[in-house]
């Protein structure tokens, strides 16, 4: 198993697709950041004065903007097997699929580890730097430790998620813009709608929001709780995409 996880992180570090999403979670956490302190105590935009326990939380929660990075990486690590057609000779030299499947889930897992100690490091520079202009540098203890750990706990978890889906799914493109669908318009909608957004709380981004922090929306979980549901998201991806992909056949 080791020398499997150490094959899933040569062909990861040999190409650049980590690089691209490394970098592209940095700007966006820098860039979320930046914004919700800028706006920070202006009335029309609702969002607490800086120094305020709320708005501190929200600054270290926007880590968790960035999953949608994560997702692509465990989502990019499975599917490129069948898009490159070198699933075949994958499961040739391993044949027991399982066994690979679970390297996947445990190579990119760690991977995903320094990327988000990347992520959260740029997230607190940020918000020091930014909101200590201000007048009002967050200290890195209590609520503000644990939301920004469960960012982190969060990213990870959704770089096993997309390991998962990938394997359930196969096709690169198709499972990126699924995912992509799923993440920005249909949790959002139903999000949105009296009728469904009690069912939001249970769903990934409602377990989300419950780890970290939130400007407004529906009832959600308690933080433990939002924590367990999105960790049975990710136990429920790596079994299903494991077990699909023991039994199907390579196309």
């Amino acid at each position: 198993m080791t020398a499997l996880v150490r094959a899933e992180w040569t062909k990861l570090f040999t190409t650049r697709v980590w690089i691209g999403l490394l970098l592209g979670a940095v700007v966006m956490v820098a860039g979320f950041t930046v914004l919700l302190t800028s706006f920070a105590g202006d009335p029309q935009s609702g969002i607490p004065e800086v120094g305020t326990p709320h708005y501190e939380e929200l600054a270290f929660a926007t880590s968790a903007n960035v999953v949608v990075l994560f997702l692509i990486l465990g989502l990019i690590g499975m599917t490129q097997e069948y898009r490159h057609r070198t699933a075949t000779p994958t499961f040739l030299t391993t044949p027991r699929r399982g066994r690979v499947v679970i390297a996947k889930l445990v190579g990119y897992a760690l991977a995903a580890v320094p990327f988000a100690l990347v992520v959260l490091a740029v997230n607190y520079l940020v918000v020091a730097v930014h909101a200590g202009a201000r007048g009002a540098a967050p200290s890195l203890t209590g609520d503000n430790l644990r939301v920004l750990l469960s960012a982190g706990l969060a990213l990870v978890v959704y770089a096993i998620i997309g390991v998962g889906v990938g394997a359930l799914l196969r096709n690169q493109v198709g499972a990126i813009v699924g995912a992509l669908v799923y993440l920005f318009v249909v949790e959002p909608v139903i999000r949105s709608i009296p009728a469904t957004a009690p069912a939001y709380k249970w769903m990934p981004g409602g377990a989300l929001e419950a780890m970290t922090a939130t400007l407004q929306g529906p009832d959600l979980l308690e933080a433990w709780q939002g924590g367990l549901v999105l960790l049975g998201y990710g136990l429920v991806a790596a079994l299903l995409g494991t077990l699909l992909a023991v039994r199907r056949d390579v196309v």
